[in-house]
């Protein structure tokens, strides 16, 4: 395409305004922003509240694999008996945790 093609396209695209119909957009532009700021800053404290969620989830994970951890580690010396109540109690709350984990 020649130049004088791309430059009567972009003048029929991109007519000039005068200085008040600049201003009326200006104006337009501006009050579409205000109406939507309400709107973002809800979005935005959804995205905080969910970043907080994933930290929380990923804490709770973190602490789960470092308990598994610990009592496999210990399986072999002198750690408690699954069977005793302290077993017990490490195996309910490894269940209790992992079934709150996927509700």
């Amino acid at each position: 395409m020649s130049d004088s093609k791309i430059n009567t396209n972009l003048q029929d695209k991109d007519p000039q305004m005068s200085k008040e119909e600049l201003s009326k957009r200006r104006e337009e532009i501006t009050a579409f922003y205000k109406d939507n700021i309400p709107h973002l800053e809800v979005q935005a404290d959804y995205e905080t509240l969910l970043a907080a969620i994933e930290k929380a989830r990923a804490e709770r994970m973190q602490a789960q694999m470092f308990m598994a951890q610990q009592y496999a580690s210990q399986k072999g010396e002198g750690a408690p008996d699954p069977n005793s109540s302290e077993g017990k109690a490490f195996q309910e709350a490894m269940a209790k945790a992992m079934s709150n984990e996927t509700a």
